[in-house]
């Protein structure tokens, strides 16, 4: 039975058979199962060291009696506070009065002894065997070795998975035999995902010899069992997630071999930990990070199981949607924040698998990237809830309410950061390279015929459509998706402030006009970047990729160091900082006529880089035989 279960996984996925085979050695799963039985009872050791025995001090949080005697405690401790605050009042000049004064001193003293004798009690006595409520401490106990268990899920399925992943693929990548693999009828999804299941199996045999302890221990915690399964299956699709991103980091680069399993297992782990910090430093899920929270498991594990009574996260909405109501809803969410990342990167795995040249995603896929994201990023920046507070003139706060203006506000430079972030990886990934260009040029058809369309042969097509084309106009079509939706708030913003406030105030004082012509500057200078990268690819060094990279990291930042360093300040000098690369910074205290010069301007430099991109893209078309015959 064993072998024809073997023989039909052959056959079903040739790959994943070629991995298990590999991997499932009887030392192998020898050492995996002895490691997570280890682990496990270490664990519920670690739990059982704390169980309260016969000297459990009667203060403690399974003590019965604790709770009583802390209330006596208390109630002494007022009581001794208004006796000293009546001797007080006594031994004044005014109310002097030494019958008082010594009767309230000898309550005093009463009451001290009273505290003393309690606090003896509480403090060095154990608490009597009967009293001590074992149920709740067995509870709590099973409760943390669910926690425990379920980060070490996490942490080992994602981080070690990760490095397993990288690693074994940037071998195969040097001894050559992914290259055979590319020659094997397989597909690339059938390649490749016998690999995610196969190169970490061992990891998997770890986790499932401990999911029957954790399971138990979660029932026993009195964790629902749609809860626990509703972190597991998060789980499985964070995994999902983070290897098909591990899969397609390797793929992308193949230098530095060595030291890609490092850098991805290594950014996983600074991301959880700093998702742990999160965790225990904010509670705020209306806003756009939610969207990056929500892509550690971490987050549904906290949900299933709060530190305090509830969880923050019920209070998530995505488009006023409230899917944080529910663990139904709340995976939903999850699944889908993970699905817009899976399913890119899968469609960038097949495209570079095969062809290791090619960009992972063509031109019409990054419009829809660059569009999905946007869903997701308003998605969670449009959620409902009290978020405006107006103060009277005497600083009192008013009933609060939901204000829409006020919310976007708040989120949309983090968009814009996030949407620069995005923009940027999009320049590098479909500006072709030098080779690519001069092939497009030299060979692509022109129109010869009148029966054919216009579009079809325009110029306009290619470089919308066609991968090998210059990227400048498809950078163009993304940098309207992103930025529509801020224009389009901009334009309405008065017609939202319903309730006549101030939240707009910074519109107000700007202008909507100075607002749009700040996202015109935007668009014209990731046109620039975009232009001087494409420039860049087209030189004949083979360190193409690292002089785009430099120049426009250049452009980006030493402008406004040197204004910086400088002293010159947008208050000051506004024009200045206008004509660099952050005019943001000077569009208050700049005239409209002014900040127009500067788009002028900058709309001047994006036509100079393209009249010589399109000088540079012709001599790269043009045959050798022809570049002889002129001399060059």
């Amino acid at each position: 039975m064993t072998l024809n279960f073997i023989d039909k996984l052959g056959d079903w996925n040739p790959q994943l058979f070629r991995e298990l085979k590999g991997r499932l050695k009887v030392f192998n799963v020898l050492i995996a199962l002895t490691i997570s039985v280890v682990t496990q009872l270490g664990i519920f050791l670690y739990q059982l060291a704390d169980f309260p025995g016969k000297k459990y001090p009667m203060f403690g949080t399974y003590c019965n009696l604790s709770k009583g005697y802390q209330q006596q405690l208390n109630f002494l401790n007022q009581s001794i506070y208004q006796v000293q605050q009546q001797i007080n009042l006594y031994s004044g000049n005014k109310n002097y009065d030494l019958t008082r004064i010594q009767e309230f001193k000898a309550k005093l003293s009463s009451l001290t002894d009273q505290q003393s004798s309690l606090a003896n009690t509480l403090h060095q006595w154990p608490c009597p065997p009967e009293q001590v409520n074992t149920q709740l401490w067995w509870q709590d106990h099973w409760k943390y070795i669910f926690i425990t268990l379920s980060v070490m899920f996490v942490f080992t399925l994602l981080v070690s998975g990760t490095y397993l992943l990288v690693n074994n693929l940037a071998q195969e990548e040097h001894r050559g035999t992914l290259n055979f693999l590319r020659l094997t009828p397989q597909s690339e999804a059938s390649i490749l995902t016998g690999k995610m299941l196969g190169v970490p199996v061992v990891i998997y045999l770890m986790v499932l010899a401990a999911l029957p302890l954790n399971l138990w221990a979660g029932i026993s915690a009195n964790i629902s069992v749609i809860s626990i399964f509703s972190f597991y299956i998060v789980l499985l699709a964070s995994c999902i997630f983070f290897y098909s991103n591990a899969v397609l980091f390797s793929l992308i680069n193949r230098e530095y071999s060595g030291l890609k399993p490092w850098v991805a297992s290594g950014l996983i782990l600074v991301f959880l930990l700093i998702n742990i910090q999160t965790l225990s430093v904010s509670a705020d899920f209306h806003n756009i990070g939610t969207w990056l929270r929500l892509l550690s498991p971490l987050e549904m594990l906290n949900y299933i199981v709060p530190r305090n009574n509830n969880s923050s996260l019920e209070q998530v909405q995505f488009f006023y949607i409230p899917l944080g109501k529910t663990n139904f809803g709340l995976v939903g969410l999850h699944l889908l924040n993970y699905g817009v990342g899976i399913y890119w990167a899968r469609q960038a795995m097949k495209r570079r698998f095969h062809n290791p040249n090619s960009p992972i995603i063509n031109k019409v896929q990054s419009y829809l990237v660059v569009a999905s994201y946007q869903v997701i990023f308003w998605g969670f920046t449009l959620q409902y809830y009290k978020n405006y507070c107006p103060y009277s003139r005497n600083y009192i706060a008013n009933a609060c309410y939901y204000d829409l203006n006020y919310q976007i506000g708040q989120s949309w430079g983090v968009i814009a950061l996030f949407n620069i972030v995005l923009l940027l990886i999009l320049i590098g990934i479909i500006s072709p390279h030098r080779q690519t260009i001069q092939d497009w040029a030299r060979y692509r058809h022109q129109k010869i015929s009148n029966f054919q369309s216009f579009w079809r042969n325009s110029w306009l097509q290619a470089w919308i459509l066609e991968e090998k084309s210059p990227a400048l106009i498809a950078i163009f079509i993304n940098l309207a998706i992103a930025t529509t939706p801020l224009i389009v708030w901009i334009v309405l913003a008065p017609v939202l402030n319903t309730h006549h406030n101030n939240s707009i105030y910074w519109v107000n004082n700007l202008g909507r006009l100075k607002a749009i012509l700040a996202v015109a500057l935007f668009i014209s200078l990731m046109m620039i970047y975009a232009t001087l990268a494409q420039l860049m690819l087209l030189m004949k060094t083979p360190k193409r990729a690292f002089w785009a990279v430099g120049t426009i990291s250049a452009a980006i930042f030493l402008p406004p160091m040197f204004l910086g360093l400088l002293g010159i300040s947008p208050k000051l000098n506004a024009v200045a900082w206008l004509f660099s690369t952050f005019p943001w910074a000077g569009l208050e205290y700049a005239a409209t006529f002014t900040i127009f010069k500067a788009l002028i301007f900058e709309l001047g430099v994006i036509i100079l880089l393209n009249i010589q991109l399109t000088k540079q893209v012709k001599l790269a078309g043009e045959s050798a035989t022809k570049a002889l015959l002129a001399g060059r």
